[in-house]
């Protein structure tokens, strides 16, 4: 049985405590649209499909809230995070005080940005569908070939999503956080 607040979102309703601009709300809702998607691909049934889409629909609920405000918000675990992280550790925090228990929903909304070794196939879902949203304008051919191939090559795909994430990161010079090394780790060690 799913939480009423992740039953909700599956529809496409956001918590009232979200902050999340109209684009952000558009992007959300195609992220959903895709995991959705993804999951009746998969032959999940109707409850676990809600579910997928719900993680979409959440993943980015307080992408628009004040950095600073997310920080005092946080599990200290997460206090460290740059501003720009910090709104799915923050929303996984959120749900737990609604009396969300999913762990690996939770681990899901925590780490779709920056990855984890312990993500489930949902959580490594949600990692692909976020960077796959086809609204985003970057790469579209390329994205667009990645789309076509979920959700039957999803662990390749997987894969070349985060390599081309961490070599983005490495030509930029910025750093590679720990969870994205360990994230890439397992998912080569599964290959």
């Amino acid at each position: 049985m799913l939480h009423p607040v992740v039953e909700r979102a599956g529809a496409g309703e956001l918590p009232v405590w979200a902050e999340a601009s109209e684009s952000r709300r558009a992007h959300m809702a195609r992220v959903a649209t895709l995991l959705g998607s993804w999951a009746e691909a998969l032959g999940l049934p109707a409850e676990e499909r809600a579910r997928w889409r719900a993680l979409g629909c959440l993943h980015d609920a307080l992408r628009n809230a004040d950095p600073d405000a997310l920080r005092q918000r946080v599990p200290p675990t997460f206090a460290s995070l740059p501003g720009p992280l910090l709104h799915g550790p923050a929303a996984a925090e959120r749900l737990r005080i609604d009396g969300v228990e999913d762990g690996a929903f939770m681990r899901a909304v925590a780490y779709h940005t920056v990855g984890h070794a312990d993500l489930d196939r949902l959580g490594r879902a949600l990692y692909a569908a976020d960077f796959l949203d086809p609204g985003r304008d970057l790469l579209n051919d390329w994205r667009a070939n990645l789309r076509t191939r979920m959700p039957g090559d999803f662990d390749e795909v997987v894969r070349e999503i985060l390599g081309a994430r961490i070599v983005y990161l490495i030509e930029q010079t910025s750093t590679l956080r720990a969870e994205t090394a360990s994230f890439w780790n397992a998912l080569v060690a599964e290959a």
